[in-house]
């Protein structure tokens, strides 16, 4: 880690020991706590742009998810709760209760995302608001696949598959596999929109083969436990108790189709959102229209 670039100055490093090994996050302000998740195939640094700013006015805690980035990448178990967003969402409460805050206010990106209403359904009371960030509920994007979102999103079949294929395939390349994802879910198609500081953390973290096993485990879990806990709120009638805004790209994964909107009616009927120009990276794509809409939301 000390060969890269520190791309929050100012923010304290800090490892919160959990039951599956450890979570890094950093942290940086004062105020109310705002808890930040990022995606795959990335770690914390995709908040770099704009979490400073959110610092102003939050204690902003950015975490690297269990499995990516600094955190711990443990062995997952046969049947993929390791990985589950279920259990990655008492990660970020032990990081909160380790911090000493009770509630708080939350942001998730991608995978992240995941977590994040996962932990708002599992834990009510304890998130103040709730931003999600280019998604839609993983039950959504299972019964949503069709041919144009599965080419869109084929790594999600693919990384689900049993192990060690894809785990074996992505680590003959791994750099080449990474930079293409990045690139393929990008408005412009290319890299130009990275900080190449922040390529070289997402370049570090995804070529360590524990970490690979543990973002295809993620998506195992995606297509399993996910699916699953979806499932049964649904039945139940699980709903998030806090406000949502839901925000997303304009050419990013979820904006083709009906509105991202409408596919959270069923978890979160009072939400509110808005696309904006970017695709799928929004904090790196357009960090200032995204800066701006978190700041309006969170208040």
């Amino acid at each position: 880690m000390s060969d890269l670039a520190d791309l929050f100055p100012g923010f304290e490093a800090k490892y919160i020991p959990t039951d599956e090994g450890q979570i890094f996050a950093r942290i940086g302000g004062k105020g109310t706590p705002l808890v930040l998740l990022h995606g795959f195939p990335q770690t914390h640094v995709m908040w770099h742009r704009i979490a400073p700013d959110l610092a102003k006015t939050h204690q902003v805690i950015a975490m690297d998810l269990r499995g990516y980035g600094w955190s711990s990448a443990p062995r997952s178990d046969e049947a993929h709760q390791t990985y589950s967003k279920r259990e990655m969402a008492k990660d970020v409460l032990r990081v909160i209760d380790e911090l000493g805050h009770t509630r708080f206010a939350l942001a998730g990106h991608d995978r992240g995302g995941r977590v994040a209403y996962r932990l708002a359904l599992d834990h009510p009371g304890r998130v103040t608001k709730l931003a999600l960030l280019d998604i839609i509920p993983t039950i959504d994007m299972w019964e949503r696949m069709d041919a144009k979102r599965a080419m869109q999103v084929y790594h999600w079949s693919f990384l689900a598959q049993p192990q060690p294929m894809p785990e074996t395939m992505i680590g003959k390349a791994p750099t080449e596999w990474l930079e293409h994802t990045l690139a393929s879910w990008t408005a412009t198609k290319d890299l130009s929109g990275f900080d190449r500081r922040a390529l070289a953390h997402y370049r570090a973290f995804f070529n360590d083969p524990s970490h690979i096993h543990a973002t295809c485990e993620d998506y195992r879990a995606g297509a399993t436990r996910d699916a699953e806990a979806d499932e049964a709120s649904r039945a139940k009638g699980e709903t998030i108790d806090c406000p949502v805004h839901v925000l997303w790209g304009e050419a990013g994964i979820p904006a083709s189709g009906s509105s991202p909107l409408d596919a959270w009616k069923t978890f979160a009927p009072q939400a509110t959102g808005e696309a904006i120009e970017s695709g799928h990276f929004l904090t790196e794509e357009n960090p200032v229209e995204t800066l701006c809409v978190l700041k309006a939301f969170f208040g």
